[in-house]
């Protein structure tokens, strides 16, 4: 047999795709919609939201946008104002998540027949996403988001409807305790809304509507924004946290100073501590009041700075908001330069558009050889 001779490939699909670390997850959102696929666009003609006191929303536009030359983002997507139903689309987005070496997508999550109020219902696209997923070794989890009348009752049975309904396939994952045993894994979009109380009657042993010790129990991380949420999601029952929102010095979650002592509460608390980084943060285009809360990519310094704070606190998992949140700036999909009549998108220039995801694969070997180290 000659040695030489080149391999075939595999398939277009293995074709310098790392290999995913599965330590990294990135908040996927399939709230997007466009005429071609939904018979209208769907968040890309995101409503300018009015600020809370009257003076100050006054001095601000109102209305909402136009796509497709105006759409509700700072940013351009290279797809265009794409449509989430779209299997080229969920293709193309799941090649770039598996060139970014990310593992796992934490899929944004309405229950059927509801939705956030500048969408649709969502669940419909699940299968899909699982499917595609799938094929490029990628597995899905789910960012349970704020949904009308969340209880101890409705989160029980909505974690029951997706554990049955998609947790035997593939794509679905699993996240491994420290005892060798699997559990599904569920973010909380703003858990502290809820009171402590109701979390711990379904997520406490002795709780009403416990779901510990069933078929569906699971790991579930609550989002921590102020300090004191520390101690009410410890009462709450969660098995830990994440930060969300990549806006330094916004929240104490979300200030790459904190991480550290949370990281210690966490420890002693038998807690996982999940920080999130993002590549920046804009949200103007539907705020337009709110540019103190502007971070610039700083062309991806930014970054590499928030990812270089969440390795000083060797974390399990690294979240990264997100893929394709446009409406707040803190994707990492890619995006080109654009003009259009009255507005000039920003752009990831003098880089090309996939930067964000080569800089993810980057960060992704480093936490990967590190953790080997911190094991060792």
């Amino acid at each position: 047999m000659n040695l030489k001779t080149p391999m075939v490939p595999i398939g277009k699909l293995e074709q310098d795709l790392p290999s995913p670390n599965y330590d990294f997850h990135v908040f996927y959102y399939n709230w997007f919609g466009n005429p071609q696929f939904d018979g209208k666009y769907i968040h890309w003609n995101h409503p300018l939201l009015t600020h809370w006191d009257p003076k100050i929303a006054s001095g601000y536009p109102k209305g909402r946008h136009s796509p497709p030359e105006d759409i509700g983002s700072s940013f351009y997507p290279e797809l265009g104002p794409y449509s989430s139903k779209d299997p080229a689309v969920i293709e193309s987005h799941m090649k770039q998540i598996s060139s970014a070496s990310i593992g796992v997508l934490a899929l944004s999550w309405y229950p059927p027949s509801m939705n956030d109020e500048n969408g649709e219902p969502t669940d419909g696209l699940v299968l899909t996403i699982l499917d595609t997923a799938h094929k490029y070794k990628l597995k899905v989890t789910f960012h349970i988001e704020p949904y009308k009348d969340r209880d101890d009752r409705s989160m029980y049975n909505n974690i029951k409807y997706i554990i049955d309904k998609y947790g035997d396939h593939p794509g679905f994952y699993r996240h491994k305790v420290s005892t060798g045993r699997t559990y599904p894994m569920f973010y909380v979009y703003d858990s502290y809304i809820t009171i402590p109380e109701m979390w711990a009657n379904l997520l406490t042993v002795s709780g009403s509507q416990t779901i510990r010790n069933t078929p569906y129990d699971s790991l579930f991380i609550a989002l921590l924004v102020e300090e004191k949420h520390k101690h009410e999601i410890l009462r709450s029952g969660f098995d830990g946290i994440y930060t969300y929102f990549a806006t330094n010095g916004f929240s104490y979650g979300s200030s790459h100073h904190n991480w550290p002592s949370l990281k210690a509460f966490c420890e002693k608390n038998n807690l996982m501590f999940i920080p999130s980084v993002g590549p920046g943060y804009i949200d103007t285009s539907i705020r337009p009041w709110n540019n103190h809360n502007t971070r610039n990519r700083v062309n991806g310094k930014y970054y590499e700075t928030a990812f270089s704070a969440a390795l000083l606190v060797r974390p399990e998992v690294i979240s990264i908001t997100s893929f394709n949140e446009w409406h707040e700036g803190t994707q990492i999909e890619k995006a080109v330069p654009k003009k259009t009549g009255k507005t000039v998108y920003l752009d990831y220039q003098p880089h090309k558009p996939n930067i964000y995801l080569e800089l993810t694969r980057k960060w992704s070997d480093k936490y990967s050889q590190e953790k080997e180290q911190w094991l060792t």
